[in-house]
């Protein structure tokens, strides 16, 4: 049985997504260049919003499936699980290619980071009115 869940999200003027470790997605809506790892903002969901079975489906998981769609285009890639997890930040995801954890993290050792995403994707994503959707699945 697989679990999913679906996160919304929207583009901004200051992404570059350059970042090579790390990929965000926020909830804030203010973006600085500093935020070179940030893919989207005003997101309608944090890790402390994501349902608690699929929290606990993410700390047994040896796989998770992401799939970014924006624009009609669509970019996929893994990560993984880890029982580690704390899944409480009320702002933020983060998926990380380390092994670190911390109330942000989401996944850990995924594939991709920001800079992976391509071009294309990124280049939609600095609309500011650009709409993206990451959905995330789990097999349980």
């Amino acid at each position: 049985m697989r679990v999913f869940e679906r996160i919304k999200f929207s583009g901004h003027r200051n992404i570059c997504a350059t970042h090579k470790t790390t990929l965000e997605i926020t909830k804030s809506t203010h973006l600085t260049h500093r935020g070179d790892c940030i893919i989207g903002v005003g997101a309608d969901k944090a890790c402390v919003d994501l349902d608690q079975t699929f929290k606990d489906a993410l700390r047994r998981a040896s796989s998770i499936s992401f799939t970014l769609m924006v624009g009609g285009l669509v970019f996929s890639f893994s990560a993984e699980g880890s029982p580690n997890l704390i899944l409480t930040h009320e702002e933020d995801v983060v998926i990380r290619r380390s092994e670190y954890v911390c109330p942000r993290t989401l996944a850990i050792r995924a594939n991709v980071a920001a800079a992976d995403i391509p071009r294309e994707i990124v280049g939609v994503l600095k609309t500011a009115n650009s709409v993206g959707f990451l959905l995330i699945e789990v097999e349980v």
